[in-house]
């Protein structure tokens, strides 16, 4: 009895303290997944409860962050599906491909345009437009330029074909770029060649 609850201590310590730290980033992602605050707590809460419950199948030294982002992602894929939701169509053809990226007034070094961007504007338009992306797309778009993960891990946290990430994220970036675009130039982040 006494080497079960030392145990379950080591358990609960070791979960606390590879876990936890995550809480912030996976409430960040789940809001944007769910577009509603009491949805995304209670997603994380869900998400927390079943990598505790199965912390024995974590392997000590992977990466724990995006083992939690699978996990959440795939409740909320579960949970999505159990709505018999379908996912809504774009048609994002003709929306060009440097609308906005191309036209960034200064992106000095940057390698990544989309996180220089959204590190340097993340007011309530930014995240209108991100949750207005249609869901396949969002999901893809906030594990990249948010929370930075790589193009393979996106596809393991999301069970997707490195194709289908590389295709949503371009998808996503269309759209978004679309609707950022007199956003960026009313704060000076974009030049206007009409004047």
């Amino acid at each position: 009895m006494a080497d079960r609850k030392k145990d379950e201590l080591a358990k609960r310590r070791a979960f606390e303290a590879e876990a936890l730290p995550h809480m912030d980033a996976l409430l960040r992602t789940a809001l944007r997944m769910t577009r509603n605050e009491g949805d995304a707590e209670d997603l994380v809460q869900e998400t927390f409860v079943k990598a505790y419950r199965f912390w024995d199948k974590f392997e000590p030294g992977s990466n724990c962050r995006a083992w939690l982002f699978k996990i959440m992602t795939n409740i909320f894929i579960n949970d999505y599906r159990s709505k018999s939701r379908s996912p809504m169509a774009v048609n994002v053809d003709e929306i060009d491909d440097n609308f906005l990226y191309g036209q960034l007034a200064s992106v000095e070094s940057a390698d990544n345009p989309e996180r220089h961007l959204f590190s340097k504007i993340f007011d309530d338009d930014v995240k209108k437009a991100i949750e207005n992306l249609p869901d396949d797309f969002r999901l893809v778009v906030v594990l990249s330029f948010i929370e930075g993960f790589s193009y393979q891990e996106i596809a393991d946290i999301a069970d997707l074909q490195l194709g289908t990430v590389k295709s949503r994220l371009h998808r996503g970036r269309k759209l978004l770029q679309k609707e950022l675009f007199e956003y960026a130039i009313k704060n000076g982040y974009v030049k206007d060649k009409a004047k």
